[in-house]
């Protein structure tokens, strides 16, 4: 199984069989990426915000993806119960015997009922860069607490590759709470092959 990082909170998940993007963002929302242009059976977005929610960048290919189990939990963008950004959706994913979680732009910490649900993850996508999402401490301590097999970063900047919005933080905040990480010199991550390091940072497909 393959997992493309192509920027922001967008990747692609290919198995051999259906191939899914989550959130994609739409054409110039965030800056120091290219505009997406893929194909997918199955598109999810976690919410209606530009930077996720860009459904037009993507040809859907007609392909079933019924063999894909979806599981959805309901969470806020941010700390007030979603009265500053609405609400965000968390998808789990069962596909090619992996259990995969993309958090979106979870602005919270999740219920105990949703924790024993996000428990026995293969990958956690998760966000690390605060303002519109949960700070690195917080992401770091959820990914301690989760232990997923391994966890990818997503929704941060940097500065050097020129990437992300102003306002939110580095990978390094998150990966330095971790004490450790895998710096991949690639936007894929291959399943099969995952780095004995819990945290895996990729670089993004769509640099611009």
């Amino acid at each position: 199984m393959r997992i493309t990082w192509l920027g922001h909170s967008c990747f692609k998940i290919e198995d051999g069989g259906p191939t899914i993007i989550l959130d994609p963002y739409k054409d110039g929302s965030v800056a120091g990426y290219r505009d997406i242009r893929e194909k997918a059976d199955l598109v999810l977005c976690t919410h209606e915000h530009g930077d996720h929610s860009g459904r037009e960048t993507v040809e859907i290919t007609g392909n079933s993806a019924e063999n894909v189990k979806v599981t959805k939990i309901d969470t806020y963008h941010d700390h007030h119960h979603g009265k500053h950004r609405g609400r965000n959706t968390i998808y789990i994913l069962e596909t090619g015997g992996y259990r995969i979680a993309h958090l979106g732009d979870l602005g919270c910490h999740p219920s105990g009922d949703q924790m024993a649900m996000l428990k026995n993850l293969d990958l956690l996508l998760i966000p690390v860069g605060g303002h519109f999402t949960i700070d690195a401490r917080e992401a770091a301590d959820l990914v301690k607490e989760l232990a997923p097999a391994t966890a990818v970063p997503m929704h941060y900047r940097d500065d050097e590759k020129g990437f992300g919005y102003d306002v939110i933080g580095t990978v390094d905040e998150f990966t330095g709470r971790m004490g450790s990480a895998a710096v991949l010199n690639t936007s894929v991550l291959l399943m099969e092959d995952r780095p004995k390091e819990r945290v895996a940072v990729l670089v993004p497909a769509n640099l611009g």
